[in-house]
């Protein structure tokens, strides 16, 4: 049988241990921390019977109160839904344009298309709709089918080149390497760069005018400016999708690129296709 250890100076029991000389007195706990245990204790077990606690091989114990957080998710969001429903009716109802006249359908269409773009569009017109090589700046008013609501709505809708889908846009240039030669090729280029710049060989800007009016006009026009009903870009803007300078410019008149953009038409709807025409609208360029 163990012999109980007294303190010399206190009179309490030890536990009977001792490390470098120092002991450690064998004092209760306070009762109102053994109180507090006892009362978590009991909260723990209420708890795990009031709530889904435990997990089990496919589920868990659902508790006795049927509380779900997905539920309360899933309210929050029917809650949402309702308080934004006035807006999504009108906007429904109304075309982009007049969706843009009025401060209250515009302010949330923006918000609603901002969140849209993030979500679908910035993997190709980046976060800011800045662009990048081969996707077109929406922040500029530069556009090649027009930037006006409707037009903006109609390329968001439709796409561009999306072959599933019938009212996609359409323009596509021919490749230029199999009709026309290298040396004209070189002073078509140096023509089309000196619309907006300057070049390394002025001497190559005259010939590059006749290559260009015996190829060319048909579809970028006499002055070069494009033409909008066929998406046909302005040449003399300084604003390039697949680069500037002159190397560039002879390898798209060579083999030029064609860009896709989805028609979203089947994937958003027609509510969120009107948001986000007035949100691209809003950011600057829109006319």
């Amino acid at each position: 049988m163990s012999t109980e250890h007294i303190d010399d100076v206190s009179g309490i029991s030890t536990t009977g241990h001792e490390w470098d000389g120092i002991k450690e007195l064998n004092n209760p706990l306070p009762r109102w921390w053994v109180i507090t245990f006892y009362i978590t204790i009991a909260w723990a077990i209420g708890y795990t019977i009031a709530y889904p606690a435990w997990p089990m091989l496919s589920s868990a114990t659902r508790g006795v109160l049927g509380y779900s957080s997905r539920n309360d998710v899933k309210n929050e969001l029917a809650a949402a839904e309702a308080a934004k429903g006035k807006y999504v009716a009108a906007i429904q109802a109304k075309t982009v344009s007049e969706i843009a006249a009025d401060d209250a359908l515009r302010e949330f269409a923006v918000a609603a298309g901002g969140a849209t773009f993030k979500v679908n569009c910035v993997q190709c017109h980046g976060s800011g709709a800045q662009g990048s090589a081969g996707f077109p700046n929406l922040n500029d008013d530069d556009w090649l089918w027009g930037g006006n609501a409707e037009q903006l709505e109609q390329t968001i809708m439709h796409g561009i080149r999306f072959a599933s889908n019938p009212d996609t846009r359409q323009s596509e240039m021919p490749a230029f390497g199999d009709i026309i030669t290298g040396d004209q090729i070189k002073q078509v280029s140096a023509y089309v760069a000196s619309l907006s710049g300057p070049v390394q060989d002025k001497g190559l800007i005259e010939p590059g005018a006749k290559v260009f009016a015996e190829n060319c006009v048909a579809c970028h026009d006499a002055n070069a400016k494009g033409n909008r009903e066929f998406g046909v870009p302005d040449l003399t803007d300084a604003i390039w999708l697949y680069g500037s300078g002159e190397t560039a410019i002879a390898a798209q008149v060579r083999v030029p690129k064609h860009g896709v953009m989805p028609a979203w038409i089947g994937r958003l709807g027609e509510t969120k296709v009107k948001e986000l025409a007035v949100y691209v609208h809003s950011l600057g360029g829109g006319e």
